[in-house]
């Protein structure tokens, strides 16, 4: 089944990650859905994901997407993932993947081959994307393996921008490195809407770049949990405050002199009235 290496590899009693369902045949007049996942694991890398035939083909991508056609980024083929996975965004805990997730980019693409299938057995995948930060024409090309070297096991890929009015000199990866599903997230921002104590002894990087980049961005999240609770803390304390102040001039009114004689005065009016 297309999803059987995808969930062997998951413990879904332990990570968010979408189970996925049984894939359907998308409907003809449907676009097709594609988005780049940013994820932080034992390596920073891009997850590009491609709609097609009811899950998402996947290549992670080590130094992301780039803008530039000369550029040529190395694109890991990695096992298909169910067609929720393309709205995930969180943390995941322990175990395959642990890290932190960010929906980086999302939109439609398009084959621009008359035979997606053939092209993928060929290792020449000419399409079009159309989401927030990449459009245009890309091309994924199959290599023998890392840096063209040795036997090929297919997984080796690269992902290349085609010149067009979208392409350019430019680091899309730092110029736009926020989530596209949390406005103005970044992976501290997503790991302190989570947990950002559940890695203070166990990251799950612990040396180099990574490491290093993780111990930052654990630190933050903390600081921004303990900014919100701060906030929400002082938030209740003038809502508190607040109420207390109201109760305690409602009662001072209650007990301010002559309050008996003007409340009855309506009374002895009425009285007077039917008298008369």
């Amino acid at each position: 089944m297309a999803l059987d290496e995808y969930k062997k590899k998951r413990n879904f009693a332990k990570s968010p990650e979408p189970a996925g369902s049984v894939p359907e045949k998308p409907k003809a007049d449907e676009p097709l859905f594609f988005c780049v996942q940013k994820h932080l694991a034992s390596h920073l890398h891009y997850d590009l994901r491609l709609e097609w035939k009811g899950v998402l083909l996947s290549w992670a991508v080590p130094k992301g997407p780039s803008l530039n056609p000369s550029d040529k980024r190395l694109a890991m083929k990695v096992e298909d993932h169910p067609i929720e996975y393309g709205n995930f965004e969180g943390v995941i805990p322990e175990g395959y993947g642990a890290g932190i997730v960010m929906l980086w980019d999302i939109g439609t693409w398009a084959p621009e081959v008359a035979d997606v299938d053939a092209a993928l057995r060929k290792g020449d995948l000419k399409f079009r994307v159309d989401g927030y930060k990449l459009k245009g024409s890309w091309v994924l090309v199959r290599t023998r393996g890392y840096g063209g070297r040795g036997e090929s096991d297919g997984r080796s890929w690269l992902l290349i921008k085609h010149r067009d009015d979208w392409s350019g000199p430019v680091d899309i990866a730092e110029l736009a490195p926020l989530s596209v599903k949390t406005p103005e997230a970044d992976l501290a921002d997503i790991l302190a809407a989570d947990n950002p104590s559940i890695w203070r002894s166990n990251r799950p990087a612990q040396g180099g770049d990574t490491g290093k980049m993780f111990e930052k961005i654990i630190a933050r999240a903390l600081e921004i949990k303990e900014g919100r609770t701060t906030d929400q803390d002082n938030t209740i304390t003038k809502a508190t405050k607040k109420k207390k102040a109201e109760d305690e001039t409602i009662t001072t009114a209650r007990k301010a002199p002559g309050r008996s004689a003007k409340a009855s005065a309506p009374a002895k009016a009425r009285q007077k009235k039917s008298s008369s």
